[in-house]
């Protein structure tokens, strides 16, 4: 089976989900192209996995200070380029395209009747889950962004819907916990992170941030540029994790039993519901702004407990192999069977 595999690029987690998922089909005998969208080619990094992987433009938005700019979002999204990629995208050498809410692989594969299938958090939206903030364009835009023949959502629970666990990409080994904390806030300023972090004299902070362009420390804080290897390690070593409100580093984090603090994309409604849906959860704490009181009550909780998912990536590969793509009660079932949370976890 000839597979081409579209990953939304805008944020790291689409990646790190499409990095377990390689592994799993590559083992499945599988043969995949990779197609990314939504950011500069200049900023992609520790794309190993993926082979002579391909680039387009795609659509994505402008976030400042931690918050999503609309206005400049769609001056700087050209439809006309984006269709124009879609419609010059082959796929006569595929049987099947994966979506990772990648709309340009997506549309191309409608367009041309390739059969499709969209692997997402996204997808758990369209579901009666949690939501924060979503508004009419919102909902439009999870319906129609990247459309499907067929449909996986995930999310950190099931709510009594068909949708899996997470996917997710762990570190190869897991270390002795340190004091320190990690700190990835890449839509915050780099100088309002500073302030925050700088008045915990006594703390040590590992951050992060698309800004820093080479290892620096500036007293209790250290700087590191982008790096999924040197981010990995710090992550299975430290004490808790500090970050935006995206879907897959709060996943390995809870795998890896760290204590969690999220800050929302302001104006982003999928990064406000997971915020809220883990607080509900038990599962995390949120702060709306970057709350220094928060900070610190946040650092005296007691250290986190793992939860444990099971291989979602493997049974995926195994099921789109299996190729009967409409039944997933099975899959589902089993899957949320192996699940096992922490003793404050808050929903029955």
């Amino acid at each position: 089976m000839k597979v081409l595999y579209g990953v939304q690029g805008t944020g790291n987690g689409h990646i790190a989900r499409a990095r377990a998922m390689a592994k799993s089909l590559e083992r499945k005998g599988l043969d995949v192209d990779y197609l990314f969208s939504g950011r500069d080619d200049s900023k992609y990094f520790s794309m190993q996995e993926f082979g002579d992987y391909q680039t387009r433009r795609g659509l994505s938005f402008v976030t400042e200070r931690g918050r999503v700019n609309y206005l400049k979002s769609a001056f700087s999204n050209s439809l006309w380029h984006f269709w124009n990629d879609v419609n010059r995208l082959d796929l006569s050498n595929y049987d099947l395209v994966i979506s990772d809410f990648e709309p340009v692989s997506a549309w191309a594969a409608k367009k041309q009747n390739v059969p499709s299938m969209s692997i997402s958090h996204q997808n758990a939206f369209r579901y009666d889950v949690p939501l924060r903030g979503a508004n009419w364009l919102d909902k439009r835009v999870i319906e129609h962004f990247a459309p499907a023949d067929h449909r996986i959502g995930l999310h950190w629970h099931h709510f009594d819907q068909p949708i899996l666990p997470p996917i997710i990409h762990a570190p190869d080994a897991v270390s002795k916990e340190e004091p320190f904390v990690l700190v990835y806030l890449p839509f915050e300023s780099l100088s309002d992170i500073s302030e925050l972090l700088l008045r915990f004299t006594t703390q040590p902070f590992i951050c992060f941030h698309p800004e820093v362009v080479e290892y620096h420390q500036v007293d209790n804080v250290e700087y590191y540029p982008l790096s999924l290897e040197a981010f990995q390690c710090y992550l299975s070593r430290c004490k808790g994790v500090i970050a935006n409100g995206g879907f897959e580093l709060p996943s390995e984090a809870m795998m890896l039993g760290k204590k969690l603090l999220l800050k929302p994309l302001n104006g982003q409604f999928e990064q406000m519901s997971n915020v809220a849906t883990l607080e509900e959860l038990g599962l995390a704490s949120g702060m709306n702004t970057l709350d220094a009181a928060l900070v610190r009550h946040w650092l005296d909780e007691e250290r986190g407990e793992s939860v444990r998912y099971p291989d979602v990536a493997a049974a995926l590969a195994d099921w789109i192999m299996e190729g009967d793509w409409e039944e997933t009660a099975h899959l589902t079932q089993s899957l949320w069977d192996k699940v096992d949370f922490p003793s404050y976890f808050t929903r029955s």
